[in-house]
């Protein structure tokens, strides 16, 4: 005598789940932390499309000069800047708390047929080498997690990456950190989170230029893949109609010398 009214509450709980999983994937934030223990591989299509102007090298270059330098890559991930560097660098040591995107980036530097480098897990506050080791510390979109997952004690998680970096820096050496300014614009547009942390360096007596390092997609199905994957839903509306779409991105380049 109840199945009628069990039925109904049946349906009235798929109605809420099916409701409650729309809202949740149109509101859907990815967990970058969960991206680079496990979608390395992913993660790396996505960055392979990045910078398809090539503005990134020589903007590098514009500050120091790359020919025999030692070059430590602190966050290296899938290997962005190292496979950019490894060319003309003397030698890269890339180091990345994530083993599994290390791994990739090794994958990437021997398919290259770069033999001027090592690999390495660590975090970027305690790097397992001596002091005086560098004439260039690069990070690239990574030194930023220092401050957005250490939001409670950011500034003392931030200045122990730092006074690390001058510990592995030699004399007159180049620190240089490089992270979004924007995805989605044209013109740079911080993200609110790390607007802080951008003039925390300019107050440490950082300049900074910026550039852009748009995305460029094989077609509108790869965009929407990979734009959702690691920006969220609300980073679709921002994707080009071209038949290979192009996703705006700002990039800052912050940089200073050690006295």
């Amino acid at each position: 005598m109840f199945s009628g009214s069990i039925l109904v509450g049946v349906a009235n709980i798929l109605r809420i789940a099916f409701c409650i999983e729309v809202y949740l994937e149109k509101d859907f934030v990815p967990d970058h932390k969960k991206v680079y223990k496990q979608e390395a591989q992913n993660y790396q299509r996505l960055i392979a499309r990045e910078d398809y102007q090539e503005n990134l090298l020589p903007a590098i270059r514009e500050i120091v000069d790359l020919e025999y330098q030692d070059v430590i890559d602190l966050g290296s991930g899938t290997g962005r800047l190292a496979c950019l560097l490894a060319p003309v660098a003397k030698s890269i040591f890339a180091f990345d708390l994530f083993p599994n995107m290390l791994g990739v980036a090794a994958s990437r530097l021997k398919k290259q047929g770069s033999s001027n480098w090592l690999a390495a897990a660590s975090d970027h506050r305690q790097v397992p080498l001596n002091a005086d080791s560098a004439d260039l510390v690069i990070s690239g979109w990574s030194f930023c997690y220092l401050v957005v997952w250490e939001e409670q004690n950011w500034v003392a998680s931030l200045e122990a990456g730092l006074q690390e970096i001058n510990r592995l820096l030699r004399d007159e050496g180049t620190i240089i950190i490089i992270e979004t300014l924007g995805t989605g614009v044209e013109s740079p547009e911080p993200p609110e989170k790390l607007q802080e942390y951008f003039q925390y360096l300019e107050r440490k007596g950082f300049q900074r230029v910026w550039l852009r390092t748009d995305y460029k997609f094989q077609d509108r199905e790869e965009a929407v893949e990979l734009a959702r994957f690691f920006f969220g839903e609300e980073m679709l509306d921002k994707i080009g109609n071209e038949p290979q779409p192009v996703l705006p991105e700002c990039t800052g380049i912050w940089w200073k010398r050690k006295s």
